[in-house]
């Protein structure tokens, strides 16, 4: 799962063991059930679809989680670097996957996609209680076909 990874505590509960058991269950093994044991009922989720909003706990992110996973059944998130300073996590990532279903709002487009991005990930009480994600949509969207003509060719 970890390109270029530093080294983290072994305390199964630390923000870089977190962090990293979110990307590899949540996302790689799709198990919607560590979203509820991982994430607390209060956290705040900016940057998960609506970059202006944030979402609120495990039902909001469920939302995000399962319109990505329904349009993009073989995501696979690597991790190719993560750094932890005290109750927070930060990774840079790499998505890989492949646009084969509706979850995104288009038809299907079978095109495969690289996503970059980053997350930090602050933990208190054993559980993500608020996360930052930055990714690259535009580029997801050109990827898809769906950024076309000069705004495609300014982030190519």
């Amino acid at each position: 799962m970890d390109g270029n990874a530093t080294a983290m505590s072994s305390d199964p509960s630390s923000a870089g063991a977190l962090i990293r058991r979110w990307f590899d269950e949540v996302w790689n093994q799709g198990r919607t059930e560590t979203i509820d044991e991982l994430l607390s009922d209060h956290a705040t989720m900016w940057g998960v679809g609506r970059p202006e909003q944030s979402s609120r706990g495990a039902a909001e992110f469920k939302d995000f989680h399962q319109a990505m996973r329904a349009a993009c059944p073989d995501t696979k998130i690597v991790l190719d670097h993560v750094v932890e300073q005290g109750d927070t996590a930060f990774a840079r990532w790499t998505v890989t996957a492949t646009h084969t279903g509706q979850g995104l709002g288009i038809p299907a487009t079978n095109r495969k996609v690289k996503i970059l991005g980053m997350s930090a990930c602050r933990v208190q009480d054993g559980k993500i209680a608020e996360a930052w994600n930055l990714w690259d949509q535009i580029g997801m969207a050109r990827q898809l076909g769906i950024l076309e003509g000069k705004a495609a060719q300014l982030f190519s």
